[in-house]
């Protein structure tokens, strides 16, 4: 691995001491976690790969991921849970108990005022298609890819309004600068 990433004000060098840290998950917190399941499922062919409850503080976690050809998911629960935590690029979805019974409840999707968090981010291997599956099924866009200043860039949002950027990665050679 020769390119050790971009050189800009405030990026410093890895140590020793971080060898070997890696992103593994991004969690969400979901208001109603068949809905969330369902769509992720559905639309994005996520499969759940370890769900963990804690009664005592009554919320469960739903690790997410798109399998692939070749990914070996251990049957044994304890094994699977250690494969969880070692892969990269998971979808935790939270899921704090009897949210999905109150009626007027909703979590801040980030884009709204005052902004936070902004989205997630899917890579496709063709955005026209995604574009008539995410129609297909019934999903709300924010943006479509002809749309706005930064074409080829899709915006669609989940069952809890979630923003989710679709991209087909051929196709953004050229942003930026």
């Amino acid at each position: 691995m020769s390119f050790q990433g971009e050189q800009h004000p405030g990026v410093e060098a890895p140590t020793a001491e971080s060898q070997g840290f890696r992103l593994n998950h991004t969690m969400l917190r979901v208001k109603d976690p068949e809905k969330a399941l369902a769509f992720y499922s559905r639309v994005f062919g996520m499969s759940v790969v370890r769900r963990l409850d804690f009664e005592e503080m009554q919320f469960s976690l739903y690790f997410l991921a798109r399998l692939e050809q070749g990914d070996d998911v251990p049957e044994d629960a304890g094994q699977r849970t250690v494969w969880t935590f070692s892969q990269k690029g998971l979808l935790e979805l939270t899921h704090n108990w009897g949210t999905e019974n109150q009626t007027d409840f909703a979590y801040h999707d980030g884009n709204a005022e005052p902004q936070g968090f902004g989205h997630i981010c899917f890579s496709v291997p063709d955005l026209d298609a995604a574009e008539a599956w995410f129609d297909a099924n019934d999903v709300e866009f924010v943006k479509r890819a002809d749309q706005g200043k930064m074409k080829d860039v899709v915006f669609v949002k989940d069952a809890d309004g979630y923003w989710i950027e679709v991209v087909q990665a051929d196709r953004l050679a050229a942003m930026g600068d």
